[in-house]
């Protein structure tokens, strides 16, 4: 038994923009277990200034993890189980891990075939539209438009709001709400004092949802505007370094959102992922997976937990598209068929 790391830099094919500033390239970290002829393969990958566990000595954090990962596979499920316990707090590579885990168990292509009947696993996304300027948004959601998404999601708070206003505008004067659903990821940028007259302006067009309209850890605030905003509000930053079940409980309990966007690699690991999903359904909150711009290893992970988690006939458009974004991927048995993410073996 070893495990080896690899740290690869990825570029992107287009800058990806957001409200934290804009991406052209992408640093992660590929971790192996090796057990004889057997490899499971994981990806860590920390969003800089935003992951909870996006330290300065990363790297050489991850080699002392992976060194307490191969010595606790060694002693078998229990002391797996454990170790990961001590992973809390470094959700990405507790993601990485947990991947690399499945993979060695399932020799990282589990027969799909088998699992669904004889049919490649089929998941509904939504065509995610990155920041620009009027013309580069515009051309971008034309384009999703002729891919075929019926679920178009909008990264808004770096242009002028009245321009992203007029955006919504003409989509919505060519597309009802039962053509195209519309959401939006303001990624924190509002400010407290004009967000509600924002989300109100935002209302009128037919929009599905807002994610994260003002900064995290303003519990009191969020919970104000979940409670006035007539567009219903999803919760994606806030649940950042909310690590311990009980306090997601209370963090849930307080700011009451419609949804929650779970990250792996930002809201703790498949594991962590899905007691967030456990807890939101005890309290009738809603919610959706999506990448964080992982590359195709990542992305692969991420769509057979969503599969798991949400069965067979997923309905609602998943975040799962943002692996396919690199010019320099590693290839996994991934295509995007129009709006459907496609895993096939």
């Amino acid at each position: 038994m070893k495990i080896d790391i690899e740290e690869r830099m990825l570029h992107f094919k287009q800058p990806a923009g957001t409200s934290r500033g804009i991406y052209t390239e992408r640093r992660i970290w590929l971790v192996k277990v090796i057990d004889g002829e057997r490899v499971g393969i994981g990806e860590c990958a920390p969003l800089p200034k935003l992951s909870c566990d996006d330290i300065p000595d990363y790297s050489e954090e991850l080699r002392v993890k992976s060194e307490e990962f191969a010595a606790a596979i060694q002693e078998g499920d229990e002391a797996i189980t454990a170790f990961f316990e001590t992973l809390r707090d470094y959700p990405s590579m507790l993601f990485g891990m947990e991947t690399a885990l499945d993979g060695l168990k399932t020799s990282l292509a589990p027969s799909q075939r088998e699992r669904v009947g004889g049919e490649p696993i089929s998941i509904p996304t939504n065509g995610l539209v990155w920041m620009g300027s009027y013309d580069e948004m515009e051309q971008r959601i034309e384009q999703k438009l002729k891919q075929g998404f019926h679920c178009i999601k909008l990264k808004i708070g770096a242009i002028d709001f009245d321009a992203e206003l007029e955006l919504l505008k003409k989509i919505r004067k060519r597309f009802g709400p039962r053509e195209i659903e519309l959401r939006v990821d303001a990624n924190g940028a509002f400010a407290y004092d004009e967000a509600l007259y924002k989300l109100e302006l935002l209302s009128q067009y037919a929009l599905h949802s807002i994610e994260q309209p003002i900064k995290a850890k303003q519990w009191a605030n969020m919970s104000e505007l979940c409670r006035e905003s007539p567009l219903r509000i999803a919760l994606d930053e806030e649940l950042i370094g909310v690590n311990d079940p009980e306090q997601k409980r209370q963090m849930l309990n307080i700011i009451r959102p419609a949804y929650i966007v779970l990250k792996p690699s930002l809201h703790g690991g498949m594991m962590g992922v899905r007691e967030w999903v456990e807890i939101a359904n005890d309290m009738g909150i809603g919610s959706w997976i999506t990448s964080a711009l992982e590359s195709n290893v990542g992305l692969y992970a991420i769509a057979r937990l969503a599969y798991d988690i949400y069965g067979p006939n997923i309905r609602m458009p998943q975040g799962l598209g943002t692996g396919l974004l690199f010019t320099d991927n590693i290839p996994m048995p991934l295509k995007m068929q129009g709006e459907r993410l496609i895993i096939e073996n």
